[in-house]
């Protein structure tokens, strides 16, 4: 039988981070490169770059929602199967596993439907022009129709790295994104399927790296596996558990699509469809650092549920302020590429000088205090590793909602054109980051007064 490894609640912290961070890292900045990968093909089809590159960026806040829905399952299935494994109780895990496959399945089916009974009315309503409408739509259709495919693998992505094995979660990633690398410019250009054919291959990458996951996770021989007898009796116990810890991150992706409707419609107002190719591309250079954190997260995840669930707290503290540091660390040299080298980012999108000008002018300001965005990811996702539902929710929508929904609405009236917009995201950062640090203050205090083999209750509550 396949065994869990226990290393997680026994092997110094700093040499978990590298064995499981690292894995995370490079999956996760190859799925940066992944999205970015389309961005770059799609800015550059001949007479439609601009358009088609502004018409992807209108896509985002609905693809958010995808995502959004995903990680309700996903990211709470996964945060469950790390305690449980900490716990040792594996029969309940492989429950956990096969419900996140039905729930998947279930809630990517109802998004595919939706979506494309509405698709023009959606897509209009998230900032399409008449100009950009037909490169959204033609790229959406066939995301829509692999949403199910899309769903299972991140999910199921997840969890195998949850479980203990981050090298294969990395290697399914790279080999979706090199794949994605070789097929966009055939299907995109020697085919001349245009935005379409970087749709297709987006699908039919995943598609091959979900067979495997699925291979993966049917071998009986392995701890946890999928018990397919079970697939559609879905246990609703255990979805509640994890859809509540998926929550947060569910909130937040949500929270994200709402402001990106919000950014999208401010920027058509005040500066035009080319803004919104101009956010589009600040966006996915932006996405990879904040991938290279979530890979970080990714690599603490398993080492703080596990070892919480271990009832190990010096642990927990360890990771978490080591996660936190390197966290700091990206963002500190992605802020230095935005303010000092922002040109050549901005030209691997678009040659067009007028898209060009406009985002690079809109990275520098976007990113004024990205040395603090870091500590802000990491430890929102700590709370949500420890459970702590609550807080966890509250901390991801202070950023996107309390504090960056009003400077968008006010600050473009102020400033009279889309100015205001690029500068409501540092003002927004800041305001989030004092207010985390406040909740990890209080975190850290609690671990603190716990020590090793203590049950939580004993401060009075879930910590």
């Amino acid at each position: 039988m396949a065994a869990i490894p226990t290393e997680l609640g026994t092997k110094k912290i700093s040499t978990l981070i590298k064995e499981y961070a690292i894995p995370g890292i490079i999956a996760m900045t190859a799925s940066s490169l992944y999205n970015m990968v389309d961005s770059i093909f799609i800015g550059h089809i001949p007479d439609a770059g601009a358009l088609a590159i502004s018409g992807l960026a209108v896509t985002f806040p609905l693809m958010n929602i995808s995502t959004a829905l995903g990680t309700l399952v996903g990211v709470g299935a996964a945060t469950m199967i790390s305690v449980l494994l900490g716990q040792k109780n594996y029969a309940v895990a492989g429950k956990v596993l096969t419900n996140e496959v039905a729930l998947n399945i279930l809630v990517g089916a109802l998004f595919t439907v939706v979506t494309l009974l509405w698709m023009d009315p959606i897509l209009t309503f998230f900032g399409a022009s008449p100009n950009t409408l037909p490169y959204a739509r033609e790229y959406m259709v066939i995301i829509a129709l692999g949403n199910i495919v899309t769903h299972l693998y991140f999910g199921l992505n997840s969890i195998i790295r949850s479980s203990g094995n981050p090298r294969l979660a990395m290697g399914l990633t790279l080999f979706t994104v090199t794949s994605n690398a070789i097929l966009d410019p055939v299907f995109i250009y020697v085919l001349g399927m245009g935005i379409q054919g970087a749709a297709l291959a987006t699908v039919l990458c995943q598609m091959m790296a979900l067979g495997y996951t699925l291979r993966y996770f049917s071998d009986p021989s392995r701890l946890l596996h999928l018990q397919w007898k079970h697939l559609f009796r879905i246990d609703w116990r255990i979805a509640k558990d994890s859809l509540a810890i998926g929550m947060g991150p569910f909130l937040m992706n949500l929270a994200s699509c709402i402001v990106v409707l919000f950014i999208n419609q401010q920027l058509l107002r005040y500066g035009g469809d080319l803004a919104i190719g101009a956010y589009g591309i600040v966006n996915r250079i932006g996405f990879l650092f904040v991938m290279i954190v979530m890979g970080f997260n990714q690599g603490m995840q398993p080492i703080a549920g596990y070892n919480y669930g271990a009832r190990q707290y010096s642990r927990v503290r360890d990771v978490y302020v080591k996660t936190a540091l390197w966290a700091t660390l990206v963002w500190t040299v992605g802020w230095i590429i935005a303010v000092f080298m922002p040109r050549p980012a901005v030209s691997l999108f678009t040659s067009d000088p007028a898209l060009r000008d406009m985002a690079v002018r809109g990275l520098r300001i976007m990113t004024l205090v990205g040395p603090i965005i870091g500590f802000q990811m990491v430890t929102t996702n700590l709370f949500q590793c420890l459970g702590m539902v609550n807080k966890s929710i509250f901390l991801s929508l202070t950023r996107q909602l309390i504090f960056l929904l009003p400077c968008i609405y006010f600050l473009p009236v102020l400033t009279g054109d889309e100015t205001g917009v690029w500068y409501s995201f540092p003002i927004s950062d800041f305001l989030a980051s004092l207010t985390t640090a406040i909740f990890a203050v209080g975190l850290l205090r609690k671990l603190g007064r716990l020590r090793d083999g203590d049950d939580p209750a004993i401060l009075g509550s879930k910590i």
